[in-house]
């Protein structure tokens, strides 16, 4: 810059903070958009059902209205009859399940309430003027994800703050749906309640799964439990979106002295929400009592070697093939050390006879440069 301000730092304070300044109007203007077009979309779904239950036009309306509104605004996309069709499942699927009721009353705004022309059928719904951030918050393809796939207005709300909350991509989203993260999120029998003070063991059950879904994986059916650490950390980044936001992976098979003892921790974590080590324990085989006694020495070492006085207690998280969760109950009241039991999937696995006869990569790659 030939008048020399470049190099003034009080000018590059000021221009750093401008940049931010825009950056934040950019994400609030994106937000803005979004908002509009998610009242737009509802307001039109909510008109369709309207109009089809009080005029009886039936599914007729919706090719003709697509045909006119995109002949009368051809530059704008979005009112094709699919995308039609979609407002009017958006408006009907969140007003049937009772999305709409759940939500605070103090996010309904002073718009809350029905449009003067509810049909019958709709009575429960909101009009365009009632959506509330909670549903304006997130993209309309992820709503559309949602509407796909959710049976209540618990599981829509959980994917819908879920999304807030980690910054779901509709990606991440379409495979958190497609693996019942909501049927499986917080479900694994621990005793963190006992163990944890509030609101920690809260958390804590929230970050655990049962059962885990490693299908990203595969094993033969009668595998190892080296083999299965291998697997998972060899496919860490997937191993990583399973587990879920704020794990950070430390490593596996990590070793710690204690006294002429040398122990082997499968794989250990750091949970960045939680501020505290999760040791990880893998048994291919069934849930026994017995498990319960190595994973805690395992979380006592830990806690003895590894923690630091930031740190909050560390807590233990024993993944098995199968369990009984009567008996993995009982087992953990016994326990002194905070620790989640839950169990894992592999939804294909290759028989033990069949793996020898499977061709390596070199043997693939023989054969191709033959063929050329």
């Amino acid at each position: 810059m030939s008048n020399g301000l470049g190099r003034d730092s009080s000018y590059k304070d000021w221009l750093k903070e401008l940049k931010q300044r825009i950056r934040r109007s950019q994400a609030k203007a994106v937000i803005h958009v979004n908002a509009e077009l998610l009242e737009l979309y509802w307001s039109i779904g909510f008109d369709i059902v309207s109009k089809q239950e009080s005029e009886g036009w039936g599914s007729a309306v919706i090719p003709q209205l697509s045909l006119d509104l995109r002949e009368e605004f051809p530059e704008v996309q979005g009112f094709s009859e699919r995308n039609l069709r979609d407002m009017r499942r958006f408006y009907l699927s969140y007003t049937q399940l009772g999305v709409i009721r759940q939500l605070p009353v103090a996010e309904l705004g002073s718009g809350a309430g029905q449009h003067p022309s509810t049909p019958a059928g709709a009575s429960r719904g909101l009009h365009a003027n009632s959506l509330c951030p909670t549903i304006t918050a997130i993209p309309w393809r992820h709503h559309m994800a949602i509407v796909a796939q959710a049976k209540s207005s618990g599981e829509a709300l959980f994917y819908i703050n879920k999304t807030i909350e980690e910054g779901w991509s509709r990606t991440v989203l379409v495979n958190n749906l497609r693996s019942d993260l909501y049927s499986r999120q917080g479900k694994a029998p621990s005793n963190f309640t006992r163990l944890l003070p509030c609101p920690q063991s809260d958390l804590a059950q929230e970050i655990i799964k049962d059962p885990y879904n490693f299908d990203f994986i595969t094993l033969a059916k009668k595998h190892r439990e080296r083999e299965l650490q291998d697997a998972l950390t060899d496919n860490l980044s997937r191993l990583m979106l399973e587990l879920g936001q704020g794990f950070a992976y430390v490593g596996k098979r990590v070793n710690l002295v204690v006294g002429s003892k040398e122990l082997e921790i499968d794989v250990l974590f750091y949970h960045l929400r939680l501020h505290c080590y999760v040791v990880v324990e893998l048994k291919v085989e069934e849930f026994e009592a017995s498990f319960m006694g190595q994973l805690g020495t395992y979380v006592s070492a830990v806690d003895g070697l590894l923690r630091a006085d930031v740190d909050n207690p560390t807590i233990g998280l024993l993944i098995c093939k199968t369990k009984d969760n009567v008996y993995a109950e009982y087992a953990l009241k016994s326990s002194s050390k905070p620790i989640g039991v839950s169990t894992y999937e592999i939804t294909e696995l290759l028989p033990e006879d069949v793996r020898p006869s499977l061709p390596t990569i070199e043997e693939i790659e023989a054969a191709l440069s033959d063929e050329e």
